[in-house]
């Protein structure tokens, strides 16, 4: 018998294999043939959508009716979008429960359930086992102050090439890059702190997530968007598959075959910095950020190795008087914060990629470049390119193409524009372009 998903198997009794580990499968589901719209439902699904909300308010946000919504999954996937949330949920239930010391009330709180008596019983439903028969089989770590807690991936990740890429972006005093762990401080809730990822030891295909233990009640939160910060959810080989059979991309995605695009933590904080990037060199936009990061951010209680400030709120620099650039980049940095701080939908997920294009380029200061940068990293657009960037338009060809060239050369690479864009961007920093 054969399922599109995990939480199809699960629906007809099957229980999760404990070696090959379906929580590890790619979440990302427009790689696997499906609608746009199950595509964007499932992202939404991976982001908690349907934690707290219901099918309905789901729906909504991608522009259908909940009735067709529910029809679409079960004629694609074979299972109901609930299904697929709770298939979610209680993996990472399990993984907290093996990886952590966290007390089991913490944990069904963490993954998201209502009372332990619905974690109790999802878990046993699913695994064949209490939580507690899963946790003295497991090597769990001692208490100490902090959790560690492992993330699965899908390889091959090629993560020097990711932390080269965040470390030549990090945000000074917020983020830092050392070795092969990426740091930066976070706030949640009442949570403030510093947290850390590193690649799991012994070779295994993880990453280990560190934060504090009062993070606890967020690590859902927390997980999805370091998964989200180092698009742990790729299906690299259906993307290099696909772009590397076109003799532009080929030599990049065989020296490349874990092309990852790198996401955010936070969407407002990746926008600013792509505002701030406009037209200035990457380490002049990362001095910059950096100012204005330690200017209007909240200062941590603790700081830690060079780690001092939080990133601003939109409402701190929807007023601020920004100084060391053009008037009319600090007036879009100002208008953008007001405007998500008024609650425009912006950095919302769209029912389509050309809508959350739309909306960003509504606002002023926003051309198509910092759109489409937006897209890719704040929003996670697979197929967002902009295609008006120099590098991208050298890496093309000598002498470069035009943007709407390069635009309709594009087209051969959809859904997965993105990932080619990153294999052009790293063709250059390694030495040129593509023959």
């Amino acid at each position: 018998m054969f399922f599109g998903r995990a939480a199809a198997a699960q629906s007809e009794g099957f229980r999760p294999c404990r070696r090959c580990r379906p929580e590890a499968a790619p979440g990302t589901p427009a790689w696997q043939g499906t609608s746009s719209t199950i595509a964007r439902a499932l992202r939404l699904i991976e982001d908690g959508a349907l934690d707290d909300g219901a099918l309905d308010e789901l729906a909504a946000r991608l522009g259908v009716g909940s009735r067709y919504l529910r029809r679409l999954f079960i004629e694609q996937l074979g299972v109901t979008p609930s299904a697929i949330a709770a298939t979610r949920r209680v993996h990472f239930a399990k993984r907290l429960i093996e990886s952590t010391a966290l007390p089991m009330s913490q944990v069904a709180l963490a993954a998201g359930y209502r009372n332990v008596r619905r974690f109790n019983a999802a878990v046993r439903s699913t695994f064949d086992r209490t939580p507690s028969e899963i946790r003295k089989r497991a090597r769990t770590p001692r208490d100490d102050g902090t959790i560690a807690l492992r993330l699965p991936y899908r390889a091959p990740l090629d993560w020097a090439v990711l932390l080269e890429f965040l470390a030549l972006r990090a945000i000074p005093g917020v983020e830092q890059v050392d070795g092969d762990t990426y740091r930066r401080t976070f706030a949640l809730g009442a949570s403030t702190g510093v947290l850390e990822v590193c690649p799991a030891p012994g070779g295994t295909d993880a990453l280990v997530l560190r934060a504090p233990a009062d993070a606890a009640p967020h690590l859902a939160e927390i997980t999805r968007r370091v998964r989200r910060l180092f698009d742990l959810d790729a299906d690299v080989d259906t993307i290099v598959r696909q772009l590397g059979a076109d003799p532009l991309l080929a030599s990049a995605a065989r020296r490349l075959p874990g092309v990852r695009v790198p996401g955010c933590w936070d969407r407002f904080e990746v926008s600013m910095r792509a505002i701030v990037g406009q037209q200035i060199t990457v380490v002049g936009a990362t001095r910059l950020i950096g100012r204005i990061a330690v200017n209007f951010g909240k200062p941590l209680d603790e700081p830690r190795d060079g780690l001092t400030h939080l990133f601003p709120s939109a409402d701190a620099l929807a007023e601020a008087t920004v100084d060391g650039m053009p008037r009319a980049r600090a007036q879009a940095i100002r208008g953008f914060a007001r405007a998500v701080a008024d609650g425009n939908p912006v950095l919302d997920a769209a029912p389509d990629l050309e809508t959350a294009l739309d909306r960003l380029r509504a606002l002023p200061g926003i051309g198509d470049w910092t759109a489409n940068y937006v897209a890719m990293r704040a929003l996670a657009e697979p197929d967002a390119f902009p295609s008006g960037d120099l590098v991208l338009r050298k890496a093309a060809s000598d002498p470069p193409p035009t943007a709407a060239a390069l635009r309709r050369r594009s087209e051969a690479w959809r859904p997965w524009r993105a990932y080619a864009a990153m294999l052009l961007w790293r063709s250059m920093a390694d030495g040129g372009p593509n023959p």
